[in-house]
């Protein structure tokens, strides 16, 4: 094939190609015009569909507007009716009240003027009688030979001396019969209160036995060269005595918590067997804290007891420790307890509220019993304490001055020093040597003596005070706070007694006269 044959079929394939791609963008156009004209036929369709629609809400929303305005107009003109129909009402109210008020103003003056005419009456009248007084007055003085002011002085006179008196005499007839009732009363309550508390005394001693199976266990608790018993006296601070007492080995301390724990201890040993230093200080240290748990369950117990609650965990294991503290041998768990019981009949009975006196009847004694005892006297070392665990006022007070060492501010305080009193004057319930109690009292009361002036002197309260009465023509008021100062440096420096003694002085004047 030559090349011009090549380019003649070649020129009509392009010829072809641009005839036809003509003819298909003809038709292309025709076909989008067509579809342009469709489209926007239904385009002006819609559009008219939609004008029509918002054109039929606005009209449905004007309607809706409208009625809701032909509402509102409706029911403002029905409150403005409403209001101009009570204005209507009050205004005849008002008119109503003011004919009232204009009539009873019209008959107040009616009144006003009766009453003016009745009191120009009286004042005639009252003119007429002051004078017809006068006269009488006049003819009394005329006979009696006295004025008026002087008759009704003496009058006056003689009916203040005669009420005088026979207020006296009313009034020592009361206080008598007072005196005598309330001594009746006071004994009856006292005694009543004594006899339902009924408590068994069992004296302690500084010392407990611990009994033995056999005396070959003596030997093993010596140990070799004493080693087993000088290591159980180190750890416990008890002296321990091994003598010829058969089958006992005596414990020999002034502190019950240090015997209890020496007695433990050695009653494990003896049923373990193994008895050695190392053994002895582990076993006392068990021993040590068994009894911290008892004295805090001992405390809790005595709580649930008597009844008492809300007791601060620290007040609750002073109490515990109460049961291995004694006081003149009388163990002071239960002289609080017979106290705090004491305390609540008593309160009973005078109608004060007995369980806030058996809490305080509990912790009178408090003090005695801290871990650390600084120098103040086991009252007011108590009081210190309740009030540090935030007990009631009435409370704190009874404690600080059950042995008169603050001023008593409630009436528990006295309650508590009483049933104290009570507790402790049992017989047999505290050890002390009657011949040295007797002898230390007489000490007392003649140490007193032996000043100038003193007339008596009387120790009570078991030797706690000293009542020194003296004569008023020859002790003035200030000689006698001198003498109360002196007796008590004397019986400071020259006496031993347990506790305090107040001195109390005594400076009285009478006067007396005998009706015969």
């Amino acid at each position: 094939m030559d090349l011009t044959m090549i380019i003649s079929i070649v020129s009509t394939a392009i010829v072809a190609l641009g005839l036809g791609a003509f003819i298909a963008g003809r038709v292309i156009r025709r076909n989008v015009k067509q579809k342009g004209d469709i489209l926007l036929k239904e385009a002006e369709v819609k559009a008219e569909a939609l004008k029509n629609e918002k054109i039929l809400q606005a009209k449905e929303k004007f309607l809706q507007l409208k009625t809701d305005h032909d509402k509102a107009i409706s029911e403002r003109n029905q409150v403005v009716i409403a209001a101009e129909n009570k204005i209507k009402q009050k205004e005849a109210s008002v008119s109503q009240k003011m004919e009232e008020l204009q009539r009873k103003t019209a008959e107040a003056e009616n009144i006003k003027q009766n009453l003016t005419q009745q009191l120009e009456i009286l004042n005639r009248k009252q003119s007429e009688v002051d004078k017809a007084h006068k006269r009488s007055v006049d003819q009394l003085e005329a006979l009696s030979g006295l004025s008026a002011d002087a008759a009704k002085t003496q009058l006056v006179e003689s009916l203040k001396a005669e009420s005088k008196t026979e207020a006296m005499s009313y009034i020592k007839d009361i206080m008598d019969e007072a005196k005598l009732t309330a001594n009746k009363e006071a004994k009856k309550i006292i005694i009543q209160t004594i006899q339902r508390v009924s408590t068994e005394h069992a004296i302690e001693n500084s010392v407990s036995i611990f009994n033995i199976e056999s005396d070959e266990m003596k030997g093993r608790i010596i140990g070799r060269e004493g080693r087993n018993i000088r290591a159980l006296e180190a750890a416990t601070g008890i002296e321990i005595i091994v003598d010829d007492t058969p089958e006992a080995i005596i414990l020999s301390g002034f502190d019950p918590v240090r015997r209890e724990i020496a007695r433990l201890s050695l009653h494990q040993l003896v049923t373990d067997g193994r008895i050695h230093p190392a053994r002895i200080e582990e076993i006392v240290e068990k021993v040590k804290k068994q009894i911290d748990e008892e004295i805090i369950e001992t405390g809790k117990r005595t709580c649930i007891d008597l009844g008492i609650h809300g007791l601060h965990s620290e007040l609750i294991r002073m109490v515990g420790r109460m049961k291995y503290r004694s006081s003149y041998g009388q163990n002071l768990l239960q002289h609080s307890r017979e106290v705090a019981n004491l305390c609540a009949i008593m309160a009973a009975e005078l109608g004060i509220n007995p369980k806030i006196a058996k809490r305080a009847g509990l912790l009178h004694d408090i003090g005695k019993v801290p871990d650390d005892e600084p120098e103040l006297p086991h009252a007011i070392l108590g009081m210190k304490l309740a009030e540090k665990y935030k007990e009631k006022p009435e409370v704190c007070n009874a404690i600080g001055a059950h042995h008169d060492e603050v001023e008593m501010t409630s009436l528990i305080s006295p309650i508590v020093q009483v049933c104290d009193a009570i507790s402790g004057a049992r017989p047999g319930a505290r050890r002390e040597v009657v011949e040295q109690y007797i002898k230390r009292l007489k000490d007392l009361e003649s140490l007193a003596l032996s000043y100038p002036g003193v007339e008596k002197s009387y120790a009570i309260q078991a030797g706690r005070e000293l009542r020194v009465i003296v004569g008023s023509e020859k002790v003035s008021d200030k000689d006698a706070e001198l003498l109360s100062f002196n007796i008590a440096q004397k019986i400071q420096t020259e006496m031993t007694y347990p506790g305090q003694v107040k001195v109390t002085v005594i400076r009285e004047t009478r006067a007396v006269n005998i009706a015969k």
